[in-house]
């Protein structure tokens, strides 16, 4: 890798926060972020820092995680480069109006011109978490840019580095009046949480979250909360493939170390299974890191010693027995991908979320035991991972709710761009990604557009009042219910003379073709040979 100088890290002093974030909103009232013309500028010229600023980010991914190129590539520069063109490639056709017909505007008010119009939200604060903090900052930004909203970016200072290059690359190649980044910690966010914003977008630990939906609270403020959770992955005796199960969850705890909010906390195993998926592990292990893990170019370290020590903190103390890996290395920040057999759902690593390349085994006796155990441990994960039979499979869906869910793999779900990405409950409020980062930062208008001429037809409105007209009105346009009070459909006469009508069926189509048979009969008998 080329090398790149980054400048130290700095935090941006408190009193110039408030101009900051008064800059951002006054460039918003000045409109020009409406027009989709500059808004697509942005988004180009997102584009563009991203591959110029490619070796200083890439450097600064390796000195705070020491996070691979190739792992960079794939899931911060490479998949931000990815939401800039798919976003200017649909832009238009998100951003317009979108008309309101029957079945939104009964037939009678379509001359009002119902429709959507797509407005921005405003002035947004987007804050970062360490993990992916290239990725998880810029995408939201993706999304406002494209909705037109102008923003203040706030990258984690646990990611330094990453913080300094975001900060150059932002403020240098898009426009300073609309895109801010402030730099620093708690003293910082707090100043930031101190402005008024027209919505917050943070992604983190669920504690810090529901410090900023309060703070938010207090200003009516709306956010968007991309959290995390106790994963569960459920693996049943009908089971296609266990050793391709157990490499597809030793990919899931190895990307970044296992610093991934999606991956699986814990594995729900059926208890005759254990043995054999053990060893699948083990064999997934060799395969990826032939001079084992610690030697890996490939394998990202944790974060900072805190985090290693709280990672560590639950190697120490589980009940359970470790079955593969183990390994630490405080100088390094290094843990070894780990999978420790355990028995209670009190223990350490059942209890707390690892967010680390370590993750319990829990065997079951059942399908029903393994849902009872997910719900006592998490009731609303963000994700989940189910590899049973497709009908097990629809069981696990249906029961366990979740942000989001993957049948045979580990988190897949969250691992494309373009589709809807959020959690559920305490695992998150609101999605983005795709479309949905568009929506999240847009607010839809409803607009009706009354034509003059139209105001005899609703006459009916003006005072004085005549119940007379009212009754008419509902004859015309209420619906009748084809229901009784006990909630049981009943069939009325048009349904039963539509039946007779249509010869037993349902659709026009099929009801044309067996009249078509009946005349085509009718005249046979009546052409008949002999006759």
């Amino acid at each position: 890798m080329a090398q790149v100088t980054i400048a130290p890290f700095e935090a941006t002093a408190l009193d110039a926060i408030p101009k900051i974030a008064g800059t951002a909103r006054g460039t918003f009232r000045t409109h020009k972020t409406k027009n989709l013309a500059w808004r697509k500028v942005q988004l180009r010229k997102l584009y563009w820092a991203l591959h110029d600023y490619e070796p200083q980010l890439l450097a600064a991914l390796q000195e705070d995680l020491r996070k691979s190129a190739f792992e960079a590539l794939l899931s911060e520069v490479g998949w931000l480069k990815k939401d800039c063109m798919f976003m200017l490639d649909h832009l238009d056709a998100w951003a317009k109006d979108e008309k309101l017909r029957a079945p939104h505007v009964p037939a009678m008010y379509s001359i009002m011109n119902f429709r959507i119009r797509k407005e921005p939200v405003g002035t947004v604060l987007i804050i970062g978490p360490y993990n992916y903090p290239v990725q998880l900052l810029l995408a939201p930004l993706v999304g406002a840019i494209g909705a037109g909203c102008t923003a203040v970016l706030k990258p984690s200072e646990l990611t330094p580095r990453c913080a300094m290059v975001i900060k150059d690359m932002i403020e240098s190649r898009l426009d300073r009046d609309a895109f801010a980044v402030v730099n620093g910690a708690v003293p910082e966010t707090n100043a930031l949480m101190g402005e008024k914003w027209d919505k917050i977008f943070f992604t983190g630990s669920a504690g810090v979250g529901s410090i900023i939906a309060r703070k938010a609270a207090e200003t009516l403020t709306p956010v968007v909360l991309e959290l995390g959770g106790k994963n569960p992955a459920f693996i049943t005796k009908s089971c296609p493939n266990l050793a391709l199960a157990a490499r597809r969850l030793m990919w899931g705890k190895t990307m970044n170390a296992g610093q991934i909010c999606m991956s699986q906390n814990y594995v729900l195993i059926d208890k005759d299974l254990v043995e054999t998926f053990v060893v699948h592990l083990k064999q997934a292990y060799k395969d990826m890191f032939p001079r084992g893990a610690k030697q890996s170019p490939d394998l990202a370290r944790i974060v900072n010693l805190r985090h290693f020590h709280r990672l560590k903190n639950m190697l120490d103390n589980t009940r359970g027995r470790i079955v593969m890996g183990g390994e630490v290395d405080e100088s390094e920040l290094y843990i070894e991908p780990t999978a420790v057999l355990v028995s209670s759902v009190d223990d350490p690593m059942m209890a707390e979320e690892s967010f680390g390349p370590i993750f319990s085994i829990y065997p079951v006796h059942s399908l029903d035991e393994a849902l009872n155990v997910a719900h006592l441990v998490h009731r609303t994960p963000l994700s989940l991972m189910a590899f049973g039979s497709k009908k097990e499979n629809e069981r696990i869906l249906n029961e366990m709710t979740s942000g989001g869910a993957t049948l045979n793999d580990a988190y897949f779900h969250g691992a494309v761009n373009t589709v809807p990405f959020g959690g559920v409950g305490d695992s998150g409020w609101g999605a983005y990604r795709g479309k949905a980062s568009f929506d999240c930062f847009t607010h839809f208008r409803t607009v009706a557009e009354t034509p003059g001429w139209a105001d005899p037809l609703l006459a009916v409105r003006y005072m004085p009042f005549d119940m007379g007209r009212l009754r008419l009105l509902g004859r015309l346009t209420d619906k009748k219910p084809d229901f009784d009070r006990n909630g049981r459909v009943v069939k009325g006469l048009g349904y039963w003379v539509a039946l007779v009508l249509g010869l037993g069926g349902k659709g026009v189509k099929g009801a044309l073709l067996r009249w078509a048979v009946v005349a085509l009969a009718h005249y046979l008998y009546k052409n008949r040979v002999g006759k």
